[in-house]
C-alpha cells in the first residue's frame, strides 16, 4: 500500500555568510522565496518549508502550484529523500520514482549502454533489476549502434531520448515530477507521452509541480498551493476537471 504522511515538516537552509545583525537588511532585500528567520544558533536561515501537514493515499494525483520560491521543488526533494526535515515527521510507504532530474548519475564519458546502468542505479534499482529493462530502453530510445558509444558523442536530442527512456522504464508506487516531461522532436515526443501516461497510470500516487495550473486541473484530483513554504490551499478537484491516469 502506498502512502505519504507528513506532520508539521520544516525545512531550513542556513545562510552561513549572513549574521543575525544583517537579518533586517536581508529581509528588506527579499521579495520572494522562503521565509527568513534566525535559528537557535543565531544564524540566518531560509525556511523553505514551514510546518506542512498532509496525508496522501492511493489514487491521489496531487498538483503543486505556486510562484518561484514557494517551496514546490523543495517539497518534492524532501519526498525524494534528498532533503531531510529539521523538524516534524515524514512517513512514506511504497517505491518512489523521482523524475526531478533525468540526467542524475549519467556520465558523458561512459557509453549509452553503461549510462543505462548508472542512471538506473541512482534511481534505486539493483543490477539484476536493470538487466531485463535494457532491451526495451534501447529500442525505445532509437539510438541504434550509438548505444555503445560515449554519451558525449550524442546530440542533445539523443541524450534526452536515452535519459527519458531509462527514467520511464521503472514501475513505482509513487512518482515525483517537477513540471511535465517532454522529450525530443514531435514524432518522438508523441510516443514519449504515451509511455509516460502508461507509467503514471500504473503508479498509486503522483505528485507533480507545475506553473501550468490548467494542466494540473486536468491531470490531478488534488491541488496544493504553496506560498513562502506554507500551504495556503489543499483541495480536491471536481471529477469533471481531474483527469484519470489509472
Amino acid at each position: 500500500m502506498a502512502r505519504i504522511t507528513a506532520d508539521k515538516i520544516v525545512v531550513d537552509f542556513p545562510i552561513y555568510e549572513a549574521s543575525a545583525r544583517s537579518f533586517k537588511s536581508a529581509v528588506l532585500q527579499t521579495a520572494t522565496g522562503g521565509l527568513l528567520s534566525v535559528n537557535s544558533a543565531h544564524r540566518v536561515v531560509v525556511r523553505a518549508i514551514n510546518g506542512l501537514t498532509f496525508d496522501l493515499k492511493e489514487g491521489d494525483r496531487v498538483g503543486l502550484v505556486g510562484h518561484n520560491g514557494s517551496g514546490k521543488s523543495t517539497l518534492l526533494r524532501v519526498l525524494a529523500g534528498a532533503y531531510e526535515p529539521v523538524s516534524g515527521s515524514l512517513q512514506i510507504t511504497g517505491r518512489i520514482a523521482s523524475m526531478l532530474d533525468l540526467w542524475l548519475g549519467m556520465n558523458s564519458d561512459a557509453t549509452g549502454y553503461e549510462n543505462i546502468f548508472l542512471r538506473a542505479t541512482i534511481m534505486g534499482l539493483r543490477p539484476k533489476e536493470i538487466a531485463p529493462l535494457v532491451d526495451d530502453i534501447c529500442e525505445f530510445a532509437e539510438l541504434g549502434d550509438y548505444i555503445y558509444m560515449p554519451l558525449r558523442t550524442y546530440s542533445s536530442g539523443m541524450q534526452m531520448r536515452l535519459a527519458f527512456a531509462v527514467s520511464t522504464s521503472v514501475s513505482a508506487d509513487i512518482i515525483l515530477m517537477d513540471e511535465w516531461l517532454s522529450a525530443g522532436d514531435a514524432s518522438f515526443n508523441e510516443k514519449a507521452q504515451t509511455r509516460l501516461q502508461r507509467m503514471l497510470g500504473n503508479a498509486k500516487i503522483l505528485v507533480v509541480a507545475s506553473h501550468n495550473e490548467q494542466m494540473i486541473r486536468t491531470t490531478c484530483n488534488k491541488l496544493m498551493r504553496l506560498l513562502h513554504g506554507n500551504m495556503v490551499e489543499f483541495v480536491s478537484l471536481p471529477t469533471r476537471e481531474a483527469g484519470h491516469l489509472s
